[in-house]
């Protein structure tokens, strides 16, 4: 059964000496907009993510293009994750990043889906660093199995990418053992959150930050964003953005010292 995260707060909040906090961007810190370059971070959610990266290690992991993620959120002391965990940079000297001998495939791919939604209205083909995206948040209904074989038609062509679907939009990525929940394990590796003292937070709201939440099931908590009940390896959720800053509002509170 999941549970109220805000209900249990205390509970999560008592779970290990250290706690690390990481968290998707769109429908998490920020609402669900029908266009991905008008979702800008709220000042309160920023300030808060400012006064938690202080006391706590805090990573945002999201299908944006790392210099997207960072310029929209602004806080120093984070780390950033972008492309799906593909694009990863920190303090320190912190970076990683795989799929760079995938870039001409990915323009391939970029080029051909682009004709192929051409006559699609509000079709929206987004170009990332590690991947290419087909948004059909605004298409009509009956366009929208247009756009699924579109991507698909791609993916078959071209074997060294995969597709993941999130909410109204289809991904081709490279097609090797990655997401963000090996993103997850290898930052909580990297920043020596390995210990049985360290207790690893994901908040996330789409069906990619399900990775994140399988890989902290025996070792941390996994937190979904959803207004409505769905399957999940989640072990609490929240409603909305709302939410979720009220929960880390109150993780603050809580932390010692």
């Amino acid at each position: 059964m999941i549970l109220s995260a805000l209900e249990h707060i205390n509970e999560i909040a008592r779970s290990g000496n250290r706690l690390a906090v990481f968290i998707d961007y769109d429908g998490t810190l920020t609402p669900i907009v029908s266009r991905p370059e008008e979702a800008w971070l709220s000042e309160s959610m920023r300030q808060t993510l400012r006064t938690l990266a202080a006391r706590l290690p805090v990573a945002i992991l999201t299908g944006r293009d790392l210099d997207d993620v960072r310029g929209r959120v602004h806080v120093d002391g984070i780390v950033y994750a972008g492309s799906h965990g593909f694009d990863i940079a920190g303090a320190g000297g912190l970076r990683r990043e795989l799929g760079a001998a995938f870039l001409p495939v990915l323009d391939t791919a970029e080029a051909e889906l682009r004709e192929a939604l051409d006559d699609i209205a509000g079709a929206q083909l987004e170009r990332k660093h590690f991947s290419v995206a087909a948004h059909y948040r605004n298409v009509n209904e009956s366009d929208a199995s247009g756009i699924a074989q579109a991507v698909d038609a791609v993916a078959r062509k071209h074997r060294e990418l995969r597709k993941i679907n999130g909410k109204k939009v289809y991904e081709l990525l490279p097609d090797i053992d990655w997401n963000k929940g090996r993103a997850v394990l290898w930052l909580l590796e990297t920043l020596e959150l390995e210990g049985g003292e360290a207790f690893p937070i994901f908040i996330g709201d789409d069906r990619t930050d399900e990775d994140a939440f399988s890989a902290l099931k025996e070792r941390g908590a996994g937190i979904l964003v959803s207004e409505q009940p769905q399957v999940t390896a989640a072990n609490y959720w929240l409603r909305n953005p709302e939410d979720v800053e009220r929960f880390l509002q109150e993780l603050i509170v809580r932390l010692p010292g």
